[in-house]
């Protein structure tokens, strides 16, 4: 998977849109593509070149620990909290289903929160 084929997948999403808050040039591969919610702003996915194609997700404490013992390809978050976030390398050996079920949580961790 290539970074606009997981920019297009995150899309996939309800009411998410792609954001460049730290670069001029958003095609460049130094750029961070910063996927996020619109109604809240908040991000769920930080998409970066870092020595390869990398990801950052949120995810809760118990099953990031989890994922990192299980897959190689999956760290603590570089440049994030490293409790709550992990870095997952897509040249790794994290298979797609599973990359697209941590995209999925990390979605549902930063959506809007409803008001009764």
């Amino acid at each position: 998977m290539n970074r606009r084929e997981l920019i297009e997948y995150c899309l996939t999403y309800s009411d998410t849109y792609e954001d460049y808050p730290f670069d001029d040039v958003p095609d460049s591969n130094v750029a961070w593509t910063v996927m996020r919610h619109r109604l809240n702003k908040k991000s769920f996915a930080l998409i970066y070149e870092r020595g390869g194609l990398c990801v950052n997700l949120k995810c809760e404490p118990f099953r990031a620990d989890f994922l990192r013992q299980i897959y190689s390809g999956v760290m603590p978050a570089y440049h994030m909290n490293k409790e709550h976030w992990n870095t997952i390398r897509l040249d790794s050996d994290v298979p797609d289903d599973e990359l697209y079920s941590m995209i999925e949580h990390s979605y549902r961790l930063t959506m809007p929160k409803h008001r009764k």
